[in-house]
């Protein structure tokens, strides 16, 4: 990788003083969402933002010691309940369910009275991010696809098909960067392709992800209209009083 790649430094994408700046863009933005939506939608995320808040307060106050795994699982398993009750009320017009998939991630769009499922990967915190990310970046007709219509090749991809898995995921990893950072948390690029057979160290992908996060941070009108809210949403309930 270059030295830009390097010396990125994700955590710093969202200091106390932008990440105010983008929360009162994102609140413009979303208040003239908000003024084309039914009534029951500008009052739901008001109805539970305290509820949510003290949840997630709760949640960050927790101190594990020792590295005790099982704490540490059953913490991961709270925060990812936390995360799946928000984004259940928050979508609950638009007929989709954030639920845990036993194995692999999975989309499976709404059909025959059932809502359309975004299924993350072994119950993780930071998986459930990411394909919510995808989730916010598919239009309509990509939402009515299974897995968005995406191509997929596994884990040992060739050096063409590591391009293009990467060319499609800079957006999706760049509002997954925000998600995590709006969250507290710390956020790390996935080129996803551990057992590669050629140098991966001339991607550009770290620093494009990085960029991408960047330009949604200083124009928040170019995000997605659902990772406005869901970013918003964020940046509200887990923000430190």
């Amino acid at each position: 990788m270059s030295s830009f790649n390097n010396q990125t430094n994700f955590s710093n994408l969202l200091s106390d003083i932008e990440a105010n700046n983008l929360l009162q863009h994102l609140t413009d933005l979303t208040n003239h969402i908000q003024e084309n939506a039914p009534a029951s939608l500008i009052f739901k995320r008001d109805e539970h933002l305290s509820e949510w808040k003290k949840e997630w307060q709760r949640l960050s106050s927790v101190k594990i010691y020792d590295n005790a795994q099982q704490a540490l699982d059953q913490n991961e398993r709270a925060a990812t309940d936390w995360l799946m009750k928000l984004f259940n009320v928050l979508f609950d017009d638009q007929k989709v369910l954030l639920t845990r998939s036993a194995g692999e991630p999975e989309y499976f769009p709404h059909q025959h009275n059932e809502p359309a499922r975004i299924e993350f990967a072994h119950g993780f915190f930071a998986s459930a991010l990411h394909e919510l990310s995808h989730w916010c970046i598919a239009g309509k007709a990509r939402r009515a696809l299974s897995d968005f219509g995406y191509w997929y090749a596994p884990d040992g991809r060739s050096a063409a098909q590591q391009q293009a898995f990467e060319r499609v995921e800079i957006k999706p990893q760049a509002l997954e960067c925000l998600f995590t950072l709006a969250c507290g948390r710390e956020f790390q690029v996935s080129q996803d392709n551990l057992f590669a057979e050629f140098d991966t160290k001339g991607s550009t992908f770290t620093s494009d992800v990085y960029l991408q996060a960047k330009e949604y941070i200083t124009k928040p009108h170019t995000l997605p209209r659902d990772a406005k809210i869901l970013l918003h949403t964020l940046l509200m309930v887990c923000a430190s009083d």
